[in-house]
């Protein structure tokens, strides 16, 4: 029996980066080996177990067999005749097949600290093919790298590509898309797991939505970038580097659906595209399974960012409708996301992504000057019932007017 430390754990220590989790691979081991020396079984699929002491992963050597399509179509075989090269040459990019053994020394069969060098993200054997669920994962690897300077092997592109035409990627099942996509979303480039996704034609089947988007033309003197598609992924990178939350991040991606829908006769404007898009990322949340919090946030961004753009010239009332179609008064982090989105669509476009943002500005005053109105404030006027509500409502309008500047309705 040897145990091998393997995947991300050696990768990140070999590109300098912090070891977050350690995951372990056991060779020449019986399953009743492992429970013999304490260890937790969890695995349902193939044998994992869990250290007695450290709590840490040890998944027996296996290899898989294409059985069926999707990623659920495989046959595992995890005995103690498996070697450690033939468990290494099922994994997906050669940087993350590598291990490390007991004395510290490597054990590189298919060239990874190459490729980390010549900073490639490049697939083991063929057997790649056989898991849609890779094209997701290298786009992901892709976001996550891309400021290291590594890039997709061509002959990866190539092969995922082939991949798509065979039509593995209809058999992806929603939970791992999303999965895939949440995880994306938190990396320092999710723009980069979108583009890669579209470069192998895997967009227009997973979220045709965002890929209609490519190609649409819009009003040059709003975006001298033209194309929305563009503007969306500049957008996605600005928002990573405000470092929005991953729900924010989603939103802006699918902000400016509607646009994809908008009749040739009338582009490059967009008018109505706003509500066109509240549709479509409905649409696209119920395919998927996305979380509510995440589409609640898309909705919003998608029905009032050009309404937050105008803050400056927005009239009280229409300032505390968009607060309370927020729920700001009770979620302040709602509005703090919002205010992101926006700030990253203003920014995401050819030589504006570094102009300030004092709409921001003009919706946290707001909030600050309205949320101090209280029903004590009015109560003492005699009033009652939905009276107090109304009340509160004009008092708000009013110390909205004062603390933003904004003319009265």
């Amino acid at each position: 029996m040897q145990t091998y430390l393997v995947g991300g754990a050696v990768r990140d220590r070999l590109l300098g980066l912090p070891v977050r989790e350690r995951d372990w691979v056991v060779v020449g081991a019986h399953a009743g080996d492992l429970e013999a020396l304490g260890y937790q079984r969890v695995g349902r699929s193939f044998p994992v177990y869990l250290h007695p002491e450290t709590k840490e992963e040890h998944a027996m050597a296996r290899t898989e067999t294409k059985t069926g399509p999707g990623y659920r179509g495989f046959e595992v075989r995890a005995d103690e005749t498996v070697t450690l090269e033939e468990d290494l040459g099922r994994r997906d990019l050669t940087i993350n097949a590598i291990a490390e053994d007991e004395d510290g020394q490597l054990v590189d069969p298919y060239g990874g600290q190459r490729d980390i060098d010549a900073r490639v993200l490049r697939h083991v054997t063929d057997a790649f093919r056989e898991d849609p669920v890779r094209i997701l994962r290298v786009a992901r690897f892709a976001a996550r790298f891309a400021d290291q300077g590594f890039s997709v092997a061509d002959e990866t592109l190539d092969l995922m590509r082939a991949m798509v035409d065979d039509g593995e990627v209809d058999a992806l099942i929603a939970e791992r898309v999303w999965k895939e996509t949440q995880r994306a979303l938190g990396e320092r480039r999710p723009d980069v797991f979108i583009e890669v996704l579209r470069q192998v034609g895997a967009l227009r089947v997973i979220y045709p939505e965002v890929d209609a988007l490519f190609g649409i033309p819009q009003t040059e003197r709003w975006h001298p970038e033209i194309d929305a598609g563009v503007h969306v992924m500049m957008t996605l990178r600005v928002a990573a580097e405000l470092n929005a939350t991953p729900e924010a991040r989603f939103a802006v991606l699918v902000h400016d659906l509607g646009k994809g829908t908008t009749p040739a006769d009338l582009l490059p404007s967009h008018i109505g595209h706003e509500e066109r898009g509240v549709g479509l990322i409905e649409t696209l949340c119920e395919r998927i399974g996305v979380p509510n919090r995440y589409r609640r946030l898309a909705i919003l961004v998608a029905r009032y960012h050009g309404v937050c753009h105008r803050a400056a010239e927005l009239k009280p009332k229409t300032i505390l409708k968009v607060l309370e179609a927020l729920d700001a008064f009770r979620n302040r982090a709602m509005l703090d996301d919002f205010l992101i989105a926006c700030e990253a669509d203003a920014r995401g476009r050819t030589g504006l992504e570094s102009r300030p943002y004092p709409q921001a500005e003009v919706f946290r005053n707001a909030l600050t000057a309205a949320a101090a109105i209280s029903a004590q404030d009015v109560a003492r006027d005699g009033l009652s019932g939905p009276a107090i509500g109304e009340a509160i409502r004009r008092a708000r309008i009013s110390a909205i007017s004062a603390a933003t500047g904004a003319g009265r309705d």
